[in-house]
């Protein structure tokens, strides 16, 4: 299992950079489909089978279908048909095709080895054991992870809003040649 674990750690990582560089919505909805699947071999790896099975049906299906729904609401373009042709292209699924193919082989591979591999053994970790693990010697570090995605939130709820009354009586000022603040 440790093999299993190095490995799909090693295209998590390399998948998610790809999500991050990629330019192209759909190649990086397909680059983060992978990386959730790789890290879903890592709960597996580790001895969290329930967590691993969430994470493929919640966020790897689930949670992307939606994606994809969003990305097809918003390419509404003219030139809608040329990008779909580019996105069928063999060359577009080449990378995560790979990916997958290689988690696929590590799946297979440590499956058929059972626990002969050593290292992480895979043994089942309880609800009570992780409990104990984040809020006993790990509580500063998830009070500070708490801390900064609760800053995130607030940020991504300022920059989301909309201020349209305040963008109306901007705009009101404008027409009447008042000057407004800079």
């Amino acid at each position: 299992m440790t093999i299993a674990f190095y490995i799909a750690a090693v295209v998590a990582v390399a998948a998610t950079l790809r999500v991050v560089t990629c330019t192209h919505t759909v190649h990086a909805l397909l680059y983060l489909i992978v990386s959730l699947l790789s890290v879903a071999v890592v709960f597996y790896a580790l001895g969290a089978p329930f967590a691993a099975a969430l994470e493929v049906i919640v966020y790897a299906g689930a949670i992307m279908v939606l994606f994809v729904f969003v990305i097809m609401m918003l390419n509404m373009t003219t030139d809608t048909i040329q990008r779909e042709r580019q996105w069928l292209a063999p060359g577009t699924w080449f990378g995560p095709a790979v990916l997958a193919l290689i988690l696929l082989t590590v799946m297979a591979f440590t499956l058929s080895q059972g626990n002969s591999l050593g290292g992480i053994d895979g043994t089942p970790l309880s609800a009570k054991e992780v409990g104990m693990a984040m809020f006993g010697p790990y509580v500063l570090a998830v009070e500070l992870a708490a801390f900064i995605l609760l800053a995130a939130l607030v940020v991504a709820a300022h920059l989301g809003r909309e201020d349209r009354e305040v963008d109306q009586l901007a705009a009101e000022r404008r027409q009447r040649g008042e000057p407004g603040k800079q």
